[in-house]
């Protein structure tokens, strides 16, 4: 162990000796006029996919050092065309120091490891914790936004989510429908999670909640089809991912008995809290309308 962690910091030791040796320079030299004029940090790097979202939602190009390499594949990043405008990283200590940034977004799930250094070096960082609801979406955007002195463009934002909120509870279906999330790699998202939370805006009933008070549960096919779910659910990447959960959640037997009554839901939308998840709502909303033809 003792070893390992030597290994780490003498990786490090260089790129370190290099950012405290590098002579200061003022931040206003270093941007794009354009930037520089502008409140707030100016020079912003992303640590997180959650937090790549975020930024790109709430910074223009120039303002941003890089988002994480995840940012440019569509199947994990709701603003992926606008990541192709800006740098990339892996998430390392090296490239923070390296970049310089004003100030650093990381995730919970960023390793302690990268987030300790770059503590002890007294690099700005702002730790965002995952959001599983649309409160936590509120409370996480206007966190971000205020630490980039963008409030008012965070409340523009959150004002058009509460609005098709308020649409969607107006609307909300006259039945129940019993919805099953399926295929998530024999992982089912149940109460507390932010799927959950986005199905029951758009007025369905998540039945791994009603039977779990778990944030993940699973049901292995006999159980699924005895909880009787009107509609099933799978996630819109599904298909970028075989192996034997995705085999088991297109079982021939599922197919056969809910054909017609399968739908589909945002991957992306439901995996990092935003602003953008409410729409996932108004696509399944749409998708278990048409799979039950019956509208509010």
């Amino acid at each position: 162990m003792k070893l390992a962690l030597f290994s780490v910091a003498a990786a490090l030791l260089p790129a370190c000796l290099l950012f405290l040796a590098a002579p200061a320079q003022p931040a206003a030299a270093m941007r794009p006029a354009s930037a520089a004029g502008s409140p707030g940090p100016q020079h912003v790097m992303s640590l997180s996919m959650c937090t790549d979202d975020l930024l790109l939602e709430l910074l223009p190009p120039e303002r941003i050092a890089s988002v994480t390499y995840y940012a440019r594949a569509r199947s994990n990043l709701a603003l992926w065309p606008q990541a192709a405008e800006v740098a990339v990283n892996a998430g390392t200590a090296e490239e923070v120091l390296a970049a310089k940034p004003d100030l650093v977004l990381a995730g919970t799930f960023t390793t302690p490891a990268t987030r300790g250094l770059l503590e002890d070096l007294h690099v700005a960082l702002l730790e965002v914790p995952p959001a599983n609801d649309f409160d936590e979406i509120r409370e996480v955007t206007r966190r971000v936004a205020h630490a980039l002195q963008r409030d008012a463009a965070a409340e523009s934002l959150l004002a058009a989510m509460d609005a098709t909120l308020r649409s969607l509870a107006q609307t909300k279906p006259r039945r129940d429908i019993r919805v099953a999330a399926w295929g998530e790699g024999g992982s089912i998202p149940g109460k507390g999670t932010l799927f959950d939370a986005v199905l029951r805006a758009a007025g369905g009933t998540n039945i791994a909640a009603l039977h779990s008070n778990q944030a993940y549960t699973s049901f292995d096919i006999e159980q699924l089809l005895a909880a009787r779910p009107d509609v099933i659910a799978y996630p819109s990447n599904i298909g970028e991912t075989p192996g034997r959960s995705t085999e088991r959640a297109l079982h021939p037997l599922i197919l056969k008995l809910y054909a017609g009554k399968r739908v589909a839901y945002s991957s992306v939308l439901t995996s990092c809290g935003l602003p953008a998840s409410v729409q996932a709502a108004v696509s399944l909303r749409e998708h278990l309308e048409s799979a039950l033809g019956a509208g509010p």
